[in-house]
Protein backbone atom coordinates (compact mmCIF):
# COMPACT_ATOMS: atom_id res chain seq x y z
CA UNK A 1 0.00 0.00 0.00
CA UNK A 2 2.66 2.16 0.83
CA UNK A 3 4.36 2.60 -2.68
CA UNK A 4 0.33 2.75 -3.87
CA UNK A 5 0.52 6.29 -2.00
CA UNK A 6 4.01 7.28 -3.20
CA UNK A 7 2.61 6.72 -6.80
CA UNK A 8 -0.69 8.58 -6.26
CA UNK A 9 1.91 11.52 -4.38
CA UNK A 10 4.45 11.46 -7.40
CA UNK A 11 1.33 11.63 -9.98
CA UNK A 12 -0.07 14.93 -7.88
CA UNK A 13 3.57 16.46 -7.80
CA UNK A 14 3.62 16.31 -11.96
CA UNK A 15 0.27 17.63 -12.11
CA UNK A 16 0.84 20.71 -10.06
CA UNK A 17 4.34 21.05 -11.92
CA UNK A 18 2.51 20.87 -15.32
CA UNK A 19 -0.38 23.09 -14.72
CA UNK A 20 2.13 25.65 -13.26
CA UNK A 21 4.66 25.20 -16.37
CA UNK A 22 0.77 26.02 -18.19
CA UNK A 23 0.27 28.78 -16.49
CA UNK A 24 3.91 30.52 -16.43
CA UNK A 25 3.87 30.06 -20.14
CA UNK A 26 0.69 31.29 -20.55
CA UNK A 27 1.35 34.42 -18.94
CA UNK A 28 4.83 34.93 -20.68
CA UNK A 29 3.65 34.13 -24.56
CA UNK A 30 1.63 36.65 -25.00
CA UNK A 31 3.46 39.54 -23.60
CA UNK A 32 6.35 38.20 -25.40
CA UNK A 33 4.50 39.04 -28.72
CA UNK A 34 3.40 42.46 -27.14
CA UNK A 35 6.52 43.67 -26.48
CA UNK A 36 8.78 42.04 -29.57
CA UNK A 37 5.96 43.03 -32.65
CA UNK A 38 6.50 40.77 -36.06
CA UNK A 39 8.52 41.43 -38.37
CA UNK A 40 6.73 43.00 -41.33
CA UNK A 41 7.59 43.35 -45.04
CA UNK A 42 7.76 47.07 -46.42
CA UNK A 43 7.02 48.04 -49.79
CA UNK A 44 10.51 48.87 -51.98
CA UNK A 45 9.19 52.43 -53.24
CA UNK A 46 11.75 53.94 -55.86
CA UNK A 47 9.63 56.94 -55.85
CA UNK A 48 7.18 58.90 -54.48
CA UNK A 49 4.40 61.17 -56.36
CA UNK A 50 3.06 63.83 -54.06
CA UNK A 51 -0.60 64.32 -53.27
CA UNK A 52 -0.09 68.22 -53.11
CA UNK A 53 1.44 70.78 -55.73
CA UNK A 54 4.27 73.15 -55.31
CA UNK A 55 0.91 76.02 -54.98
CA UNK A 56 -0.04 73.81 -51.98
CA UNK A 57 3.32 74.38 -50.20
CA UNK A 58 4.35 78.02 -51.09
CA UNK A 59 0.75 78.63 -49.99
CA UNK A 60 1.23 77.02 -46.78
CA UNK A 61 2.30 79.36 -43.37
CA UNK A 62 5.45 77.53 -42.79
CA UNK A 63 6.13 76.72 -46.58
CA UNK A 64 6.08 72.97 -45.92
CA UNK A 65 4.41 70.10 -46.35
CA UNK A 66 4.87 66.51 -44.55
CA UNK A 67 4.61 63.35 -46.63
CA UNK A 68 4.84 59.91 -45.32
CA UNK A 69 7.51 57.67 -47.75
CA UNK A 70 7.04 54.17 -46.53
CA UNK A 71 7.08 53.92 -43.22
CA UNK A 72 9.14 57.32 -42.94
CA UNK A 73 8.03 60.57 -42.72
CA UNK A 74 9.52 63.10 -45.06
CA UNK A 75 9.35 67.32 -45.47
CA UNK A 76 9.07 69.54 -48.60
CA UNK A 77 9.72 72.89 -48.23
CA UNK A 78 10.54 75.64 -50.74
CA UNK A 79 14.21 77.27 -49.84
CA UNK A 80 15.22 80.57 -49.91
CA UNK A 81 16.42 80.15 -53.30
CA UNK A 82 12.75 79.45 -54.48
CA UNK A 83 14.12 75.46 -54.73
CA UNK A 84 11.86 72.40 -53.32
CA UNK A 85 14.14 70.22 -51.36
CA UNK A 86 12.81 67.27 -49.23
CA UNK A 87 14.72 65.85 -45.86
CA UNK A 88 13.97 63.06 -43.34
CA UNK A 89 11.49 64.86 -40.91
CA UNK A 90 12.53 62.43 -38.17
CA UNK A 91 14.92 64.04 -35.93
CA UNK A 92 18.12 61.98 -35.32
CA UNK A 93 18.56 62.87 -32.08
CA UNK A 94 15.21 61.30 -30.71
CA UNK A 95 13.03 60.40 -33.46
CA UNK A 96 10.85 63.89 -32.87
CA UNK A 97 9.11 65.29 -35.79
CA UNK A 98 11.39 68.74 -37.11
CA UNK A 99 9.97 71.51 -38.64
CA UNK A 100 10.41 74.10 -41.15
CA UNK A 101 11.37 77.52 -39.86
CA UNK A 102 11.59 79.67 -42.92
CA UNK A 103 12.08 83.22 -40.45
CA UNK A 104 14.62 81.78 -39.21
CA UNK A 105 16.52 79.49 -42.23
CA UNK A 106 16.14 76.23 -40.49
CA UNK A 107 14.72 73.06 -39.76
CA UNK A 108 14.06 73.18 -36.35
CA UNK A 109 13.31 70.12 -33.93
CA UNK A 110 11.22 71.53 -30.82
CA UNK A 111 12.25 68.47 -28.57
CA UNK A 112 15.43 69.99 -27.76
CA UNK A 113 16.52 72.56 -29.96
CA UNK A 114 18.19 70.65 -32.77
CA UNK A 115 18.92 72.79 -35.89
CA UNK A 116 19.94 71.49 -38.99
CA UNK A 117 20.32 73.74 -42.16
CA UNK A 118 17.87 73.77 -45.13
CA UNK A 119 20.70 70.65 -47.09
CA UNK A 120 19.20 68.68 -43.54
CA UNK A 121 23.40 69.43 -42.14
CA UNK A 122 22.98 69.67 -37.95
CA UNK A 123 24.25 72.87 -37.17
CA UNK A 124 23.24 73.21 -33.34
CA UNK A 125 22.03 71.04 -30.59
CA UNK A 126 22.03 67.43 -29.60
CA UNK A 127 21.26 65.83 -33.16
CA UNK A 128 24.62 63.51 -34.09
CA UNK A 129 24.20 63.32 -37.45
CA UNK A 130 22.54 65.16 -40.27
CA UNK A 131 18.71 64.36 -41.97
CA UNK A 132 18.59 61.39 -44.79
CA UNK A 133 17.81 64.00 -47.96
CA UNK A 134 15.27 62.73 -50.47
CA UNK A 135 15.42 63.84 -54.30
CA UNK A 136 12.67 66.34 -55.81
CA UNK A 137 11.74 66.58 -59.18
CA UNK A 138 9.15 68.10 -60.40
CA UNK A 139 7.00 66.64 -63.33
CA UNK A 140 4.46 69.36 -64.71
CA UNK A 141 2.28 69.88 -61.61
CA UNK A 142 3.79 66.33 -60.15
CA UNK A 143 5.67 66.49 -57.28
CA UNK A 144 7.82 62.90 -57.50
CA UNK A 145 10.20 62.24 -54.65
CA UNK A 146 13.04 59.68 -54.71
CA UNK A 147 15.20 58.31 -51.46
CA UNK A 148 19.01 60.16 -52.44
CA UNK A 149 21.50 56.69 -52.89
CA UNK A 150 23.51 56.75 -49.68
Amino acid sequence: MPKNKQSRRGFLELLLASSGLATIGAVIYPATKYIIPPKTAEANLSQLKLSFSRKEIEDDPKKAKYFKYGRDLGIIFVSDSGELKALSATCTHLDCTVQHRPDLGIIWCSCHNGRYDTDGKNISGPPPKPLAIYTVKEDGDAILVSKEDA
